[in-house]
């Protein structure tokens, strides 16, 4: 579907957000197209298939310097197919819900499969582990705002960062953003799950000082209910705020130092743990946790749980992308991994059984400590507060870890003051099990529910 981009002008245009009436009815119609296309599946000698349908709406505003830059409307829909024939598999997919189109995606999907080699692990996940009840996630809150008001919204987030101090020299500008999606996934088990989600964020990124010395920061927030948004001025005031702290940032001689990873970009370690107990990394023998069940990943006494049943959690759900219906269970318990993350084909390439991962991992728990970031930083006393990182991060095979880094140094238990131009490495493996402490400063706008964390030793480079 198209989408339309409007430059510096506010036009009223709203989200579409679908009323509660309007969105059941909605669910209702792709749960009967699905099981109509899984029927004519049926009909041209799939013995299995699964389908996908959604439809997606947003708004987005962009401000910068008290004018708008883009205004953009978004209508999405698709429909995405699964045929197999024994154990061959074709998929084809449109954005067009017209019947002419479909039933030349059902056409594409059967040849392709007709003319594939055969998979023993491909077909649906078991019918025995099909999600057999619906769950309020408490998902759905459309924000009934208007393009004037959004606008409104930015202006004054942008406003309320550039006023901060008059050291704030410029601005990348200021966004607030909206959007509603519908879903069902259904499969020749029978299984027809409908879902209903909603987004919303604001964000503002600022320049600060001038000439050679210009830093830029940003800070956003981002709920499934507007009502759990930060206001648009304290994001821009917190936007600044982080600004300013960067200028006259210094580097530091390299060497082996303490390193705190604050909460919005710990995360990422946390992500390159699940990248590597992956189904897919572990049968393409590809990760550094290879048949890693049962061994120490963290330090004793740290838990990773699952709970995919959060309300108003970032990857809420009751079942996957496969349908299997998910539950509260860990993946690290005391230090040591429990299980990988599987969907039905990587899991049968393993010997094992679908986690309910088809799609990734759902909300994600770390055990907390009793301090916050400022109780970490007095208990590091001397190391480097990690507050930005820049390239890739860790190779999922080795898993060595280089990284582009930028922050603060802290000494004594307090920030001196800011560094950038570092390069932090080490091995993901040992940096993991290298974890000293983990915050209770949790950021809350990931579906990995982590605080800070400091690591007790990494490299880091920088002036020499």
């Amino acid at each position: 579907m198209p989408t339309t981009t409007a430059k510096k002008n506010s036009s009223t245009v709203t989200d579409g957000a679908a009323s509660e009436q309007e969105s059941s009815e909605r669910l209702t119609m792709l749960s009967g197209l699905a099981s109509d296309v899984l029927a004519r599946c049926g009909q041209r000698g799939a013995r299995q298939a699964e389908v996908g349908l959604s439809e997606d709406r947003g708004l987005e505003v962009n401000v910068r310097l008290d004018e708008v830059e883009t205004l953009q409307y978004r209508r999405d829909r698709g429909l995405s197919l699964t045929v197999y024939f024994g154990q061959r598999k074709g998929s084809a997919s449109t954005a067009d819900f017209d019947s002419d189109s479909i039933a030349t995606t059902i056409e594409q999907a059967c040849a392709i499969a007709r003319h594939t080699e055969e998979d023993d692990c491909a077909g649906l996940a078991d019918a025995a582990l099909m999600a057999r009840e619906t769950r309020d996630l408490d998902l759905w809150h459309p924000w009934s705002i208007d393009a004037d008001r959004a606008v409104e919204l930015a202006l004054r987030c942008e406003s309320a960062g550039r006023s901060f101090d008059s050291r704030i020299a410029n601005s990348d500008g200021a966004s607030v953003s909206t959007g509603s999606s519908l879903s069902v996934y259904a499969n020749s088990h029978g299984f027809v799950g409908a879902e209903r989600s909603t987004s919303h964020s604001i964000s503002c990124s600022l320049i600060g000082g001038s000439g050679d010395g210009m830093q830029r920061d940003y800070w956003y927030d981002a709920a499934c209910a507007a009502g759990d948004l930060a206001s648009a001025e304290v994001i821009g005031a917190e936007a600044a705020r982080r600004t300013l702290a960067r200028l006259e940032p210094r580097s530091l001689k390299t060497g082996d130092y303490p390193v705190l990873f604050a909460a919005e970009v710990a995360r990422s370690l946390i992500g390159g743990l699940l990248g590597a107990v992956s189904g897919g990394a572990q049968y393409r023998r590809a990760s550094f946790l290879l048949d890693a069940v049962g061994q120490r990943v963290l330090p004793a006494g740290i838990d990773l749980i699952e709970r995919p049943h959060l309300r108003r959690g970032h990857r809420s759900a009751a079942f996957d992308d496969e349908g299997v219906a998910t539950t509260d269970r860990p993946l690290v318990t005391d230090g040591v991994l429990q299980r990988y993350l599987l969907g039905s084909y990587s899991a049968r390439k393993l010997g094992l059984t679908s986690t309910a991962n088809a799609g990734g991992a759902h909300n994600l728990e770390i055990s907390l400590g009793a301090e916050g970031l400022s109780g970490l930083i007095r208990g590091m006393g001397r190391g480097l507060l990690v507050t930005e990182l820049m390239g890739q991060g860790a190779n999922t095979l080795t898993g060595d870890y280089s990284r582009g880094a930028a922050g603060f140094w802290v000494e004594n238990g307090e920030i001196a003051y800011p560094v950038d131009e570092l390069t932090i490495a080490a091995n993901l493996r040992d940096m993991l099990l290298g974890i000293e402490a983990i915050g209770c400063d949790i950021d809350s706008r990931s579906h990995i529910r982590c605080g800070s964390i400091l690591v007790g030793r990494m490299m880091v480079a920088g002036e020499g």
